[in-house]
This record gives C-alpha cells, sequence and structure tokens, in this order.
C-alpha cells in the first residue's frame, strides 16, 4: 500500500485517575483484568476537548500549524453530540481552513484506525492531514465496561512523502462478520453494554483479529503489536495466533494505564511505537459487531516521526470523587437564571474564544481582546490585525468560586468538580506585548494557584445552554 506517510503523532490523557483498588474497596472486586488504573475526565473535558489537546501535541510536535491542514479526519464513539458536525468546531479550535476536507467516523471502536487508513488514501493538495481519535466510554457502574472505561486522544499528522523521514503504512487489510451483542450502545443511551458471553466475545475478537491479518498480503513479522483492548487481558489471548510475545503487545499497550479508550486504542499503542522507533508495527482496530482493521506500519528511520505524548496523571480519585466527576452524583443545572448568551451572539466570538484571537492596534501596536471597538490603550479606531495569542501567560489576579457562589451556567460543573478558580491572566502577545483577560482556571486545586504564576491556555467545555455546550479557553498551570 502506498500513500501519505505520517511525520508527527500527539496524544492526550486527563490528568486524573482512579486505580484498581479503589473500585474493589467499593464494589468488593474489580472487572478490568489487566488494569492497573484508569483515566477519568475531568467535569468539563470530553472527547471534543481531548481530540483539541492531542491534535495540537501533534501540530507542535511537527512544527505545523493548523492552516496547513487539508484534510481533517476525527473519529470518536462518544461523541458529545449524536447529530453534530464536530469536525467543524475542532478545526474552528486548530484555526483549520473552512475548505479543508473533513470527515467523521464513528459507530464502532474501529473508527480510529479506519480514519488512519482513509487519511493514508487522501488526496491533500500540498497540504498535510489530521487524523484525531478522542473517546471516553462510560458503562452500567457494576459491569466490566465501565470498571475498564478509560479516557484518551491520539492525533497523527501525515503529508505525501515529500519531506524526509515519516513512518509508511505498507498494507492494510479488514474484516467482518457478525456477532450481535457483543459490545453495543443503544441509539439515544449513553452508556456502552453487552451481552457478557465471555466465550462468545473471545470468539469474535479473535475471528475478526486473525481474520484481518490473515487477509494482509504478507506475514508482517512486527517488532510490536498496537491492538484493540477493551481491558488489559484480551489482547494477550491472540499473541500465539499473531506469531508474537505477550511483550511485542505490552511494551506499546497502554489500557494497563489509561483503561479502554476506544476508538483511541489501538491508535495510542501505534503513537508509543511510534514515539519508541519501533521499525515494524502491526495495528489492529477492533470494533464489535464484529470487524477489524489491519495495518503494518514501517519506520525504518528511528526517530524520523516527532512525537509529543501528554499521557501522565496527576491527580488520584476516591471512587465516590469519581462518581462525582462523572456526574452520578450530582444534580443537573438549577433553573432559570445565569448570564443568557444567544448561541448567534457565542458563535461570533468563536474565534477569541477557541483560539485567543486579539486585535492588535494599528495605531499603537497594543494589543486588545476582545478585538471591538476602540483601542483601549490610546483609544483610536484607525483600525487593527488580528493576531492569535500563544496560549501562554502570568496570572496577574485570583479568586476562588466556592459552593453556592458560581453562576448558575456554572453550577453543574462546580457540583462536579467542586471549587474552582477564576483568574486575570496577562496573556503574551505573538510578538512582544501582553494583554489582560478574565478566564477560568481547570486542573488545578484553587488555593495552588496565585499570582505572578505561569499558566497555558486549554481548550475545555463552558457551560451548556438551551442545549448547546459552549466551548473556550481556560488556563492550567504551566509544567
Amino acid at each position: 500500500m502506498t500513500g501519505n506517510s505520517i511525520r508527527a503523532v500527539g496524544a492526550y490523557a486527563p490528568r486524573f485517575r482512579i486505580t484498581a483498588e479503589a473500585f474493589e474497596e467499593a464494589w468488593g472486586q474489580f472487572h478490568a483484568s489487566g488494569i492497573e488504573e484508569k483515566a477519568v475526565p475531568g467535569a468539563d473535558e470530553d472527547a471534543l476537548t481531548m481530540a483539541v489537546a492531542a491534535a495540537k501535541h501533534a501540530l507542535e510536535a511537527d512544527g505545523s500549524d493548523g492552516d496547513k491542514v487539508s484534510h481533517l479526519a476525527f473519529a470518536s464513539t462518544t461523541p458529545p453530540l449524536a447529530e453534530a458536525d464536530l469536525t467543524s468546531r475542532l478545526g474552528a479550535a486548530l484555526g483549520v481552513p473552512e475548505t479543508a476536507t473533513r470527515r467523521f467516523h464513528g459507530g464502532s471502536t474501529r473508527a480510529g484506525t479506519s480514519a488512519l487508513v482513509d487519511a493514508v488514501a487522501a488526496d491533500l493538495d500540498e497540504g498535510v492531514a489530521l487524523v484525531v481519535a478522542a473517546d471516553c466510554p462510560k458503562g452500567h457502574l457494576d459491569d466490566a465496561v465501565d470498571h475498564a472505561a478509560g479516557a484518551g486522544a491520539v492525533a497523527f499528522v501525515l503529508d505525501d512523502g515529500g519531506r524526509d523521514g515519516g513512518a509508511t503504512v505498507t498494507e492494510s487489510a479488514e474484516y467482518a462478520t457478525p456477532y450481535p451483542g457483543t459490545r453495543f450502545r443503544q441509539a439515544g443511551a449513553e452508556r456502552t453494554e453487552g451481552l457478557d458471553v465471555t466465550t462468545y466475545d473471545r470468539a469474535a475478537f479473535r475471528e475478526v483479529v486473525t481474520g484481518a491479518v490473515d487477509a494482509l498480503d504478507a506475514d508482517p513479522e512486527p517488532d510490536a503489536v498496537a491492538i484493540q483492548a477493551v481491558d488489559g487481558k484480551r489482547p494477550y489471548r491472540v499473541a500465539g495466533a499473531l506469531g508474537v510475545d505477550n511483550a511485542a503487545i505490552y511494551e506499546v499497550a497502554t489500557v494497563q494505564d489509561l483503561g479502554d479508550t476506544g476508538a483511541a486504542s489501538a491508535p495510542l499503542s501505534l503513537a508509543r511505537a511510534l514515539a519508541a522507533g519501533v521499525e515494524t508495527t502491526l495495528v489492529v482496530g477492533v470494533g464489535s459487531g464484529a470487524g477489524a482493521d489491519a495495518l503494518v506500519v514501517e519506520h525504518d528511520d528511528a526517530g524520523a516521526v516527532s512525537a509529543d505524548l501528554d499521557l501522565d496523571g496527576g491527580a488520584n480519585l476516591s471512587y465516590a470523587e469519581y462518581l462525582r466527576q462523572r456526574g452520578e452524583v450530582t444534580s443537573g443545572p438549577p433553573d432559570g437564571g445565569g448570564a443568557y448568551v444567544s448561541v448567534p451572539s457565542w458563535k461570533r466570538s468563536i474565534p477569541q474564544r477557541y483560539r485567543l484571537e486579539a486585535a492588535r492596534c494599528v495605531s499603537c501596536g497594543a494589543l486588545n481582546f476582545p478585538p471591538a471597538g476602540a483601542c483601549e490603550s490610546c483609544n483610536e479606531r484607525d483600525g487593527t490585525e488580528p493576531v492569535v495569542l500563544p496560549g501562554t501567560g502570568t496570572v496577574e489576579a485570583v479568586t476562588t468560586i466556592s459552593q453556592g457562589g458560581a453562576p448558575p451556567e456554572f453550577a453543574e460543573q462546580q457540583s462536579k468538580s467542586g471549587d474552582f478558580a477564576v483568574a486575570v491572566v496577562a496573556f503574551d502577545g505573538p510578538d512582544g506585548g501582553s494583554v489582560s483577560v478574565p478566564v477560568q482556571v481547570t486542573d488545578a486545586d484553587p488555593g495552588s494557584v496565585g499570582v505572578g504564576d505561569a499558566v497555558v491556555a486549554e481548550f475545555r467545555r463552558i457551560y451548556t445552554q438551551e442545549g448547546v455546550t459552549r466551548y473556550g479557553c481556560k488556563v492550567t498551570p504551566a509544567e
């Protein structure tokens, strides 16, 4: 198979973690074999926000900007909206041209590998392809699906081979046969479930994995296997059939640290393999129902694929805190009140909210945010030029919003995540200077952020109104 080459990878996982021991204390047992801990999305995170984070890591690793993307693909089985073109929001957050080709892949956990296969064959028209897979599945609280369900995102930048290095998908094949009931999510439901017939599930997994690999033109003889992992045990049951030992799977696996990441599972393991300079990786994405994609990825020049993988955890949760972050034990938003912002008004401010687009005064050179009206520095109306702030800054003032003090539109988030900080941040300009912006602080205990601290912007959920989630920038402490 010839086509576009992978030249950079990025990945992201939420900082929250819950261990297998925490589940055992709560339930008396843990139903997800081989998982030591799993990643848990924060109250303001979902598949879209994680996709933006992973994509930014990939573009930064590549040294590219979003305006170079001519093919954008987003794969997820847990999109925050069941019907909406989320590639438009993803592209807006990254600065992707509005004329770029866009593809959404969903409905199956093999969506991530399917999106990658399609991007390899895409006509890039002198641009690059950006493939992003992100997932955060949920199950019923007392079943194996939920005990394993984790969260994570991964992104790949591809080009037509015009640049030296990279990794090439030399072969791909697929296989599908009906195995109803192995894993499914009913229309309108939030939780994934299955019939939990162990021998049936194992047979489905084994048949589609070996079927897809056998359909390849040649024996791949891989150094590593990046395979779909619904738990930390099932992938190893097919190691012998694939002609590899368990180490070939384990050395690039993420399931033991992040849990079942759905459509991002096999692609995340591929990202680890590429970051480690593995020469030949067999990638197998599996979707219940059942089907599989098999890809052979060759990476001849160790280190040629740039990588920025942000997969480390930072805060362990108790089981009660886990339920709170997921919204299982919290009430919904209060009735009435809140600052009403219409969807058309929010839409007009998307460049500022998503990418921190400011305006530089042509008269005095001062930065203005938001970019409207007379210059705040010289009061002139001679015009401005748009500039995108790099997203780094310093806290100038900070306060804590406690229970009962949150505006009604933020009450639901506050009930899930607890107290949060709001700060005035002096954001750095792209060519010097700064501009002050009020912004919410996330991924940090309120008391841990003070005046003078360095922070960076992150794309997160702000609040939901009229059924429409508003997204925008918050800040986290700089590492």
